[in-house]
């Protein structure tokens, strides 16, 4: 048998439901290993041994005594920018260092309900602003592929514990590519799903943008992960999962629609095998001009902005935010309000136009990232947080467009670059992209993806034996 923490979550469901390995053996493997890993990785800011072990013994319990939902007992971690009762939530912030909410968010209680047990919370940058984690609780989240390299953001720490093998899946949250940019950067599947499928709560501005989601190794996680979190009058994805998609029109664009970035050529090279693979099945995959327009940037920007400049944050604490924090915060006050309600009218306006055009299509292919992961220092090195904001969107041109136009979107770990004596290899992800409110079809599209050419033996270094 493999090593339990290399078994994907339904695999270690069938071990709980066998009876072959109990929760309790199945959680203290998990906590063995981010004892020691997770120093190196910075995949976590809080662990709660104790508070998973009698979860996981309280599963066991449940199970011997009759039916359980299929992941009961099943590892995971919820990312720090989330809401968890009794477990700190620092939110990547020492101005929420010792904060302990009294209850949870709806999507922990929705991942609970499914049977999965917390080990802790993930990193996260502060306040989930940057397309990096680093922070002042607990320092950077690395990729596993080279640690002096990071992780991505926001949900870094998640996907970091995740492609480590230190959980088999994992929740992130995505306002701007916070899913997909790390999936990339280690390797691993991160899907954003539509707007509205995730009941997401007040989110200070955010609503409209934000949403939670999986971080996992294998598409049929990403399914029952995202089924679990989902609105329950939603039908699953994870049990249609198997039915191919037919043959789909597939448009693809490589040019950002942000001038100032450009694809590399190892997101090149991702793309254009990712085309191949999926020409290979059988679906048209046909170029067309990137229809998003360059103005969407400064309309996102200024929404991004006037979100965080609603977050309550006393004027003495100003100081104390991290130079990125305090740029969006300023940046986000000068904002008034019909500048924020005309950015949010073109921005629906825009981006409903883009889908309308593009209907035709079943589903959208493009990088996930315009770069391979940068070493942890590259963003911040200026010293220039406005600087540091053009750097992230050289990086991930093109994320944020899910999140505007609602979309579901997932990037697939497809590519892995080649060593050189500069470097390790290290992973390159592709998006695809599908219409709104069909997020089943486009899970059914990338299990497709995977089967034909499988990514579980793409593997980083901890890994390797």
């Amino acid at each position: 048998m493999s090593d339990l923490h290399d078994l994907d979550a339904h695999a270690q469901a069938d071990l709980l439901a066998t009876g072959e390995v109990s929760s309790v053996e199945l959680l203290r493997h998990h906590l063995e290993r981010i004892d020691a890993l997770d120093p190196a990785l910075g995949a976590f800011v809080t662990v709660t041994p104790e508070r998973a072990l009698s979860a996981a013994a309280a599963a066991d319990a449940a199970r011997r005594k009759g039916a359980v939902p299929r992941f009961t007992g099943v590892p995971t971690a919820i990312k720090d920018l989330t809401a968890t009762a009794g477990v700190r939530t620092t939110r990547g912030s020492v101005l929420h260092r010792d904060d302990v909410p009294d209850v949870d968010a709806p999507v922990v209680r929705a991942i609970e309900r499914a049977g999965f047990v917390s080990l802790g919370k993930t990193n996260t940058p502060e306040l989930g602003l940057t397309s990096y984690t680093d922070n002042d609780v607990v320092g950077p989240a690395r990729t596993p592929w080279d640690l002096t390299r990071g992780a991505g953001g926001s949900s870094g720490g998640a996907a970091a514990a995740v492609a480590a093998h230190l959980l088999p899946v994992a929740h992130g949250s995505d306002g701007g590519g916070s899913i997909r940019i790390p999936a990339s950067c280690c390797g691993v599947v991160g899907v954003k799903p539509s707007r509205g499928r995730v009941r997401v709560g007040s989110r200070d501005g955010w609503e409209d943008l934000a949403t939670d989601g999986p971080i996992t190794r294998t598409v049929r996680d990403a399914a029952a992960f995202l089924d679990a979190m989902s609105d329950p009058s939603l039908p699953p994805t994870v049990d249609d999962l198997a039915r191919p998609p037919g043959r789909l029109r597939i448009a693809r664009w490589v040019t950002p629609y942000v001038p100032q970035a450009t694809a590399s050529a190892e997101s090149l090279a991702a793309w254009e095998h990712a085309s191949t693979v999926l020409e290979s099945l059988g679906h048209d995959v046909v170029d067309v001009p990137n229809p998003f327009p360059a103005e969407l940037d400064t309309q996102f920007s200024t929404i991004w902005s006037a979100a965080m400049a609603m977050t309550p944050i006393d004027p003495e604490d100003v100081g104390r935010l991290r130079a990125a924090t305090r740029y969006w915060l300023l940046r986000g006050r000068a904002v008034d309000p019909t500048t924020l309600a005309a950015a949010r009218a073109a921005l629906t306006t825009t981006t409903h136009e883009v889908v309308t055009g593009l209907a035709e299509f079943d589903a959208w292919l493009t990088p996930t990232l315009a770069m391979v992961p940068q070493p942890v220092e590259w963003f911040t090195g200026s010293g220039d947080p406005a600087e540091d904001v053009r750097r992230e969107v050289r990086f991930t041109p093109y994320a944020a467009v899910g999140n505007m136009a609602g979309v579901p979107a997932a990037s697939l770990p497809l590519h892995v670059t080649a060593a050189t004596p500069e470097r390790p290899a290290l992973p390159v992800g592709v998006m695809l992209t599908g219409r709104p409110g069909e997020d089943g079809l486009l899970l059914r599209l990338c299990a497709q993806v995977e089967e034909a050419a499988p990514w579980r033996d793409l593997l980083p270094p901890v890994l390797r034996h």
